[in-house]
């Protein structure tokens, strides 16, 4: 029985959505595979893992220029260096684990997985195959340290895989196959019966906005984008995801009530349905986040994007725009006027959905695993 270890981070974006994905698929299509997923900084040191998430979270909400900073610093210099170093000494604790276990096979979500295995590859403690799937749309250095020890890239699209060979990763190791997503996004799903469940109008428009976040950036970009939406289109349906963010619910709920609109306005905490309210919205307004907004391609959607993570998200927001799938409201932009532009030529929001099929990639989790397990191509 062949033997895989899934690495992820639970914190700085979609690394574990990824890493479920591609493990349910795993366990889906091939029986004869025994499992593991492990949070990688949780085993070296809980406490560790807990800060470096409470700074992270810290960091991107209330000190986000200097986020924007370390983001930058660590792709090259001083900065990325220290960070290669902990992962040094992190790899003497994650050794263990490979000892104990035996991997046939390392897939690592999260650069610092991929760091640490790289050592251990580099020194011999290890030497089964070691597969890096990159959860953004533009490649950061720290992915890429001990690259020639890696085995497997998989990323999003052309433009990373060009900028990694400029940067030394042979190309045979490449694939442009896209993010994990759920399989769920390849369901047929039945309109009447989604809008039946969250009380929508089938006949009418339909918009997903992701209003949330645990970050609690942008709540007044937030709000000032649904109060324009219940403003500007009267006959606009909006259901609104506040996430791990009570303050951002309460104020979604008050504005509504204010303005008598609970009949279109649908303010949701969590939902499993991602999948489903895709499938029945026309576009999606969101943060720029890896996982988002591969879904959203995947689902054919539109973007419009908010309230970005300086950083990784920026740059994920800038090629988003680039390939015309979706517009971004900055911090000192007309939002109304925005909005108001979407709709004035009617051929945007359509050309920006035909667009999205360049790049959706909606059998990416197959696709990788199809690769790494059916050993299409050895290196």
């Amino acid at each position: 029985m062949e033997k895989i270890l899934i690495f992820y981070s639970s914190y700085g974006g979609g690394h574990f959505s990824a890493a479920k994905s591609i493990e349910n698929h795993i366990k889906s299509h091939y029986p004869n595979m025994e499992i593991k997923l492990v949070d990688c900084i949780e085993y070296i040191n809980k406490h560790l893992n807990k800060l470096l998430a409470e700074s992270y979270n810290e960091a991107a909400k209330k000190a986000p220029l200097a986020w924007k900073t370390a983001y930058h610093l660590s792709n090259d210099g001083l900065t990325s260096k220290a960070v290669t170093t902990s992962n040094k000494l992190f790899s003497i604790k994650l050794n263990k684990l490979l000892q104990d276990f035996q991997p046939d096979l390392i897939i690592s979500t999260h650069p610092f997985g991929t760091q640490m295995c790289g050592v251990l590859k580099k020194k011999g403690k290890i030497n089964c195959k070691l597969a890096t799937i990159l959860t953004d749309f533009h490649i950061h250095g720290q992915w890429l340290v001990f690259n020639e020890y890696c085995d497997y890239f998989f990323v999003s699209n052309n433009q990373m895989k060009n900028d990694m060979i400029e940067l030394g990763v042979l190309e045979q190791k490449i694939y442009v196959l896209g993010i994990p997503v759920s399989e769920k996004f390849k369901d047929n799903f039945n309109k009447e019966k989604i809008c039946e469940e969250f009380d929508l109008n089938p006949n009418e428009q339909i918009v997903l906005f992701f209003a949330g976040g645990e970050f609690g950036l942008g709540n007044k970009t937030t709000v000032m984008v649904l109060k324009a939406l219940i403003r500007l289109f009267s006959k606009l349906q909006v259901v609104a995801i506040s996430g791990k963010n009570p303050k951002m619910k309460a104020k979604l709920e008050t504005l509504v009530k204010n303005t008598d609109s609970d009949e279109r306005i649908k303010i949701l905490e969590y939902t499993n349905k991602v999948p489903e309210l895709m499938s029945i919205s026309s576009f999606v307004i969101t943060k720029p986040g890896g996982l988002t907004s591969t879904e959203s391609l995947t689902a054919h959607l539109p973007m419009i994007l908010i309230n970005p993570i300086p950083g990784q998200e920026e740059e994920n927001a800038q090629f988003l725009v680039e390939k015309g799938v979706a517009i971004w409201i900055k911090k000192h932009d007309n939002i109304a006027r925005t909005l108001k532009e979407l709709y004035r030529d009617p051929q945007k929001l359509p050309l920006m959905k035909q667009n999205t099929f360049s790049l959706a990639k909606p059998s990416s989790t197959a696709d990788i695993c199809k690769i790494l397990l059916e050993r299409k191509k050895e290196i």
